[in-house]
């Protein structure tokens, strides 16, 4: 290598500061950026319209009405006569995860009508929130639809 050509490549400042740049960027920005509640919530939010849906579903089939019941610490599903089929709490980073305060209720096939009541004779908001995520749902009274409100 003749003497007047310089060797290419970084100095040690330069990689020193390189390292130093992504070491604040792991300690400020990774933690924000892989914050996992908001993909809870979300998976905790279809978790619920599916089995909202599937007992629905469960009610019309066997001729029997099941109640889902409404907490801020989530849903239990029984059938109205008794026994529990199925429990959906929130998720354990986000509990309580259900926004409307007070125990309410939604029975599907109600008196074996087909059609479903709620506790409140009304529409049931249902709002799934932690920290800034939120979604809204909504269960609709006679039909039983439970949908995602946009």
């Amino acid at each position: 290598m003749p003497r007047n050509q310089r060797a290419a490549g970084f100095t040690l400042v330069e990689l020193v500061m390189v390292i130093g740049i992504v070491g604040v960027l792991a300690i400020f920005v990774l933690p924000r950026a892989l914050d996992l509640s908001a993909w809870r919530l979300r998976a905790y939010g279809d978790e619920l319209q599916a089995q909202m849906l599937a007992m629905q579903r469960l009610a019309l089939a066997q001729r029997r009405p099941v109640t889902a019941t409404v907490t801020g610490s989530g849903v239990d599903f029984a059938y109205t006569s008794g026994g529990t089929i199925l429990s959906l709490p929130c998720p354990a980073t986000a509990s309580p995860c259900i926004v409307e305060s007070g125990p309410r209720s939604a029975t599907f096939n109600a008196a074996n009508s087909g059609a479903a009541t709620t506790s409140t004779g009304a529409a049931l908001a249902i709002t799934v929130a932690s920290g800034s995520s939120s979604q809204a749902f909504r269960l609709e009274p006679q039909t039983g639809l439970f949908r995602r409100l946009p």
